[in-house]
């Protein structure tokens, strides 16, 4: 007998043994055992979540010899002819071989037919999102209205490209990817039933390669199991993946917390010689800073069969938690940018430079006691010694407390022994100055000189600042100021803008200001004025150019041509 893979072997035949989706089956579950059945289901998920599997379920369930049931027998000729492919009243489609309109009108001549062994004619439509558009529509009408006797069962991995029209006809289910524990729990459940030995981060290794797919699981599964003789080891399934050995890992966070630079690319040296993919080094990095980040957090969650747990827990209670976020983050972007570097050591250790030249000084601060030290820790150590005596600390709040409001400084500042004489004085200093300028402004904003567009450029005014841009001077005293509005903003003056222009503008005048709006005027608006002087600017940009002589020797020499749209002011 030939061998069958282990996805086939042990693909779910009712819906209890399906994993993973228990919120689609309860759906499925209750419609079923209530006879609340849609002529319609669409189905959608990445690969390997059980589409094709849940079809196959429903249709057993509507066609079992039972009865119309949610727990098919599974034994009699309906529910074994549709495991086997073998029944002629279920009809599996590839819409992405068969796609075209006369595929799909095909399919609708076979539906007006009745079922042959059947009680219901089940069509599934794989990756339905992959027929063109008149298939679509030739399939619209049946879609809606079919015949009592045939149930529609869509499939896709790409809901966005399917027409609404399509969606609104059909009882959506979306299957989530599935989580690494439940992989990991199905994987032991089937190698315990296949007598298989297996170690237990070999599964944990396998599941984070299978991003969510149970069939790509069990694929990497059976791969694994050939690899390594009848036996799924770490060791064979990290050499298979092409996975990075953690001890790795984390000897380079190590390197990065201890500011050693040498041992950092000694590593990726090191790396380099035994062919490892650093794309991969980087993507685990990232992994293995992500649970870090899970053990500061929550230090229960990290999996007691972790055999680098205590690893983890050590490296949470040492890095700090803004270190670990910038490390991720710079992980990230390395492994986005690895194929734009000129080879993947140079952008695998550019990553790494960057991580150990953007780190805090508080990522060290909790090795301050360890008895090596990187020779610039110790340098940034003496200079913060020798300078601290000249730094006056207290200046900064107290003339920051005095200069918002007639307050006092706190006794704390008053008392300590730090205050040096002349840091006294330069507080006074600070006081009396800032004292003056408060004055000067007070003074300045008693009275309105007619720079309009000056005004604006000083108030806070949010939304409010779009119609008081479009607005004109026309006159001003003391108390008032008169505006106008062209005819083709008139629509910006309403109440509650005209209200809050008005309320800005008499508090920063520090009284009553009357507005008064009318439409018209010459149009000399500070937005025609900001307009007309980027026009400028971009036009004497252009022109700066266009007169270069060499730009002008790329023209001639090369026949260069210049894009207007890439030209912008300085």
């Amino acid at each position: 007998m030939s061998y069958q893979v282990l996805a086939r072997k042990w693909r779910p035949k009712s819906f209890d043994t399906l994993v993973g989706q228990d919120h689609v089956v309860r759906a499925l579950t209750n419609a079923l055992e209530q006879n609340r059945l849609h002529h319609a289901y669409l189905f959608t998920g990445t690969r390997g979540v059980g589409k094709t599997t849940l079809a196959r379920i429903l249709a057993k369930s509507l066609n079992c010899d039972t009865g119309i049931t949610a727990k098919p027998c599974g034994v009699c000729v309906a529910c074994m002819g549709i495991d086997s492919d073998r029944f002629v009243d279920y009809i599996e489609i590839n819409a992405a071989s068969t796609r075209g309109i006369d595929d799909v009108r095909s399919l609708l001549e076979q539906a007006t037919y009745a079922p042959t062994q059947g009680r219901f004619k089940v069509f599934m439509l794989d990756e339905v999102h992959q027929l063109t558009k008149e298939a679509f529509n030739a399939l619209l009408k049946t879609l809606e209205e079919p015949p009592a006797h045939v149930k529609f069962i869509l499939g896709t991995t790409d809901p966005q490209k399917v027409p609404v029209t399509v969606l609104s006809r059909c009882l959506q289910f979306n299957l989530r990817q599935m989580a690494g524990t439940t992989i990991i729990s199905h994987l032991q459940n089937i190698l315990g039933q296949e007598n298989i030995p297996y170690q237990a981060t070999a599964l944990h290794l396998i599941a984070r390669a299978a991003s969510g797919s149970m069939r790509d699981a069990l694929s990497l599964t059976d791969q694994a199991i050939a690899y390594g003789s009848q036996s799924v080891n770490e060791a064979e399934v990290r050499a298979m993946l092409g996975a990075i050995d953690q001890s790795y890992l984390f000897e380079l966070l190590n390197a990065l917390l201890a500011n050693d630079g040498a041992s950092l690319i000694a590593q990726a040296k090191v790396m380099e010689e035994r062919s490892l993919s650093f794309e991969v080094a980087l993507n685990d990095l990232a992994q293995l800073l992500h649970q870090v980040a899970m053990a500061q957090t929550v230090p229960d969650s990290v999996a007691n069969d972790l055999p680098e747990r205590d690893a983890l827990l050590n490296l949470a209670q040492t890095i700090q938690p803004e270190t670990l976020q910038l490390y991720y983050q710079i992980a990230l972007l390395g492994r986005r940018d690895i194929g734009l570097a000129p080879d993947e050591f140079a952008g695998f250790t550019m990553s790494l430079l960057r991580m150990l030249a953007f780190t805090p000084n508080a990522s060290v601060a909790q090795n301050d006691n360890s008895t090596q030290k990187a020779p610039l820790r110790q340098a940034n150590a003496s200079l913060a010694s020798a300078i601290k005596p000249q730094i006056a600390a207290p200046v900064e709040p107290v003339a920051i407390q005095e200069n918002t409001a007639q307050q006092t400084a706190p006794a704390e500042y008053a008392t300590s022994n730090d205050m040096m004489p002349e840091h006294t004085e330069a507080r006074s200093a600070t006081t009396e100055f800032s004292a003056e300028n408060n004055t000067a402004k007070t003074n300045s904003n008693s009275q309105f000189n007619g720079n309009w567009r000056g005004l604006l450029e000083e108030l806070k005014l949010g939304l409010v600042r779009t119609l008081a841009q479009h607005c004109e001077l026309i006159s001003y005293d003391e108390n008032s100021i008169s505006l106008s509005v062209p005819e083709a903003q008139k629509h910006l003056l309403l109440p509650n803008y005209q209200e809050k222009l008005a309320s800005a503008i008499s508090q920063y005048f520090d009284k009553k200001i009357k507005l008064q709006f009318s439409i018209g005027g010459t149009g000399n608006t500070p937005a025609k004025q900001i307009s007309q002087e980027k026009a400028h600017a971009q036009a004497n940009a252009e022109s700066a150019i266009e007169d270069d002589s060499f730009v002008q020797s790329l023209i001639n020499d090369f026949g260069a041509q210049i894009i207007p749209n890439s030209i912008k002011p300085i």
